[in-house]
């Protein structure tokens, strides 16, 4: 970097102190309303923002429960969708208060990152908000309705039944921001900064800044641009204010540091606004130097160099946590994803918390931002669609002002599996929420996930996104890309296979919508939905075309609600069986599978199933691995070598070929008590079989200064984790660490999150403790164990 220098500047003529305070406001008060549009008069229990009140429970099949077909997976008559929203009561009206701490300045506003659902603000008894969609943020002045002390907010939030197809949470699930400036302010999201023109030599960076009540003043904006606190470049411009329009300012920085999720680079822009001579607001826009573009035939290129998303779909829940976001615990799944591979996140089919954002800029996560699984034709009764006309472009354009300055969003998407697809008139609609994305941002290409796949190349729907995206419709990815002009088709959404960690289904068979009495699905990954595939099918895609620019897989953590294909009448079934790791924050099978094929920097081998098996069983015995050759050894006898197929040999057999390009498979292997060994030229794994279980072994999965995960392991006197264990485990805490929620990783367990004792699963449980101290995990017949937490 040859343009780096402190950067003084004669700012000593300039007195007073910026007037900008930004608090987080945590503490609330939470009751249910009991009279229509009443603040309830008892009931209050004091509560910590985020705050969802809904993942307590209790579970129960009546929650929600939703009689209805759903049309996108070709069902045609209505039937009861038990544990489609999580069994969890997200339903009813609530209010949240808290009196504001004494305020220091002469403009107030309250910002929300989101609010679970349709939220009324009051500020002392006066309306000054209404804002429908739970999942968005948005922020209101209230400096009209202060009283020089004592101000009372409240909010009314109010979930309607059969208005979500996942759990949506409820509550203040989100942060709260009190924001006070002088008159003389950049209002929230008040900054545009691009990067037109980037090479590793220069890059130039234009910076638009919007600037409240400046009319007939003498504006001068003093502007450093920052990196890890040095300054490489700044600018100092005085302005005659005549017009409303934002103020601009243009840098160029030599040699960059460019932002990639290898190098995930960032630099700040921090501007002091001075009006007539005197300092009124501070402001800094955080962003990277990078350039996007889309090629036809070529692909997406990132900084000129060609990448293909190897990317997860994720809902907002976190698992046992629920919707109440929490940066540790979305460290620890960035950190699990990143491990796996994986360098890409969409965000279905909602806008996320910005903490989400803001660690993928800082980790290295490329982003689909999407808003909307909903336009104006409704999937759920009560869904956002009763909002769409009067609502979407407010809503739009408070999520493109909210993360169009972050680098790691490179995509945006305004829809998911939108009914509007089929219609002949929505490719306007399509037109019309892609030009709000044009209008407002103007730097990243746009799609929508599209499964009705002979509608949009009909009607005119696919041809009008500036980029293809096919939500699974493997079969025909070919044919969307002969017939679209974008000559690039997005995998937006994939796979969908569906499986139980830990739990394997004999006879081995690829086959959609299995069921099974038990309520789970097999480990061995060859289950799926009847509208989607197994991983192989995408893998193949992505690697045989070039013109396939990568995929998002559906889910890469499963999340409450949606329990396919367990979810018509099969309660006590309540979480998706999709995810690569479970909502216990455990690894199924796959994640191995997909981090042999996405993890460049480190090794693969992992051998499945377990080894508790009963005399005469013949098993199947696959192994995950980045090696093209691994050799199988049962208590020390080689059962021969497999290697990965060819394209060409793949081709030639019928049953398992595709399969065999990315997995190594022994499928038929008489099952003898004992060690079952791998070998690769890189290393060995081994799988033994358990004894009965003896004691308990803790793992810390995660540490941080907030939340740590804690693996609680079934395993008999030798240490081998027993794959059928299912005991009672209880916890306590010590010192100053608090139980926070525990889970197992099974769709079908009623255990409440929030107690301090939990069912294993497949041998294994998680708890999450929050704080220093000490954790003890103890269960009938069982040696306890305790493990310190530092």
């Amino acid at each position: 970097m040859k343009k780096l220098y402190t950067g003084v500047l004669l700012l000593l003529t300039l007195t007073c102190v910026a007037q900008r305070h930004e608090t987080l406001l945590t503490e609330w008060e939470f009751a249910k309303e009991t009279e229509s549009h009443a603040l309830p008069q008892k009931g209050w229990q004091q509560v910590t923002i985020p705050h969802d009140w809904a993942i307590y429970g209790p579970f129960d099949r009546s929650n929600d429960l939703q009689m209805v077909a759903i049309t996108q997976n070709f069902e045609t008559t209505a039937s009861a969708k038990t544990g489609r929203t999580g069994g969890l009561p997200y339903m009813g009206t609530a209010w949240y208060k808290t009196t504001l701490p004494a305020l220091q300045t002469s403009h107030t506003e309250l910002l929300f990152d989101g609010a679970m659902s349709e939220a009324e603000v009051y500020v002392n008894g006066h309306k000054a908000v209404f804002w429908p969609y739970g999942y968005n943020a948005f922020h209101v002045d209230i400096t009209p309705y202060l009283l020089p002390d004592n101000n009372e907010v409240c909010v009314r939030l109010d979930n309607k039944p059969e208005s979500s197809r996942w759990y949506p949470g409820a509550g203040l699930f989100r942060n709260v921001h009190l924001i006070e400036t002088s008159d003389v302010y950049v209002p929230v999201w008040g900054t545009h900064i691009t990067t037109p023109y980037v090479t590793e030599k220069l890059a130039s960076i234009r910076l638009r800044t919007n600037i409240q009540n400046t009319l007939g003043k003498t504006i001068r904006i003093i502007t450093r641009i920052q990196y890890q606190k040095l300054t490489v470049d700044s600018l100092d411009n005085t302005y005659d204010i005549r017009h409303n329009l934002p103020v601009e300012q243009n840098f160029t920085i030599s040699d960059p540091l460019l932002w990639t999720p290898e190098t995930p680079h960032l630099y700040h822009a921090v501007s002091e606004i001075y009006a007539d001579g005197e300092l009124q607001d501070t402001y800094t826009t955080r962003f990277g130097i990078r350039k996007i573009e889309i090629v036809p035939n070529v692909g997406f290129l990132l900084n000129g160099k060609v990448r293909k998303f190897q990317g997860v779909c994720n809902h907002h829940d976190l698992g046992p946590l629920g919707a109440a976001v929490n940066v540790s615990a979305l460290r620890h799944q960035l950190e699990m994803l990143r491990d796996m591979g994986c360098d890409a996140v969409r965000t279905s089919h909602n806008m996320p918390a910005p903490e989400l954002v803001e660690l993928c800029d800082e980790m290295g996560f490329m982003m689909m931002v999407e808003p909307f699984d909903e336009w104006e034709w409704g999937k759920c009764a009560n869904g956002y669609h009763r909002f769409f006309y009067e609502w979407a472009e407010a809503d739009m354009v408070n999520m493109l002002h909210h993360f169009r300055n972050n680098p790691s969003v490179v995509m945006w998407s305004i829809g998911n599996e939108v009914p509007t697809q089929c219609s002949e008139d929505g490719y306007k609609v399509a037109l019309f929420l892609q030009s709000i994305c044009q209008r407002e941002d103007g730097t990243r290409p746009i799609t929508c996930g599209m499964d009705q796949v002979s509608c949009v190349l009909e009607n005119g729907f696919a041809n009008v996104m500036e980029v293809v995206g096919l939500n699974y419709r493997t079969f025909r990815y070919q044919e969307a890309y002969d017939r679209t002009p974008q000559r690039l088709v997005l995998g937006s959404e994939t796979a969908s296979t569906v499986s139980s960690r830990g739990v394997y289904k004999l006879p081995l068979q690829k086959k959609a919508d299995a069921k099974y009495p038990d309520n789970q699905s097999s480990g061995y990954d060859v289950e799926y939905c009847p509208w989607s595939n197994i991983p192989d099918e995408d893998f193949a895609l992505q690697e045989d075309y070039p013109w396939t620019i990568g995929q998002f897989v559906w889910t890469g953590f499963d999340y409450l609600g949606e329990p396919s294909p367990y979810d018509t009448d099969a309660w006590p079934s309540h979480s998706s069986y999709f995810g690569i790791i479970d909502l216990a924050s455990i690894p199924k099978d796959r994640y191995w599978l997909y981090r042999s094929q996405w993890n460049k920097q480190s090794h693969t081998l992992h051998i499945l199933p377990h080894w508790n098996w009963q005399q005469g069983d013949t098993v199947p015995v696959f192994v995950y691995t980045d090696a093209d050759e691994a050799e199988l050894f049962l208590n020390g006898r080689s059962l021969g070598k497999q290697h990965k197929f060819t394209k060409e040999e793949a081709a030639q057999d019928i049953a398992w070929g595709l399969q065999r390009r990315f997995r190594l498979i022994w499928e038929k292997v008489p099952f003898e008590a004992g060690e079952l060994k791998v070998v690769t030229r890189d290393g060995e794994a081994i799988v033994r079989t358990a004894g009965k279980p003896h004691h308990i072994e803790l793992r810390a999965d995660y540490l941080s200064d907030d939340l740590n995960y804690i693996n609680v392991r079934i395993v008999d006197k030798d240490g081998n984790l027993c794959p059928m264990a299912d005991n009672l485990v209880n916890f306590k805490v010590t010192g100053s660490a608090v139980f926070r929620a525990a889970a197992n990783g099974d769709a079908t367990s009623l255990d409440l999150f929030h107690l301090p004792r939990h069912h294993a699963f497949s041998g294994q449980l998680t708890a999450i403790v929050k704080g220093k101290g000490t954790f003890t995990a103890s269960a009938k017949g069982l040696k306890s164990a305790t493990i310190t937490i530092e």
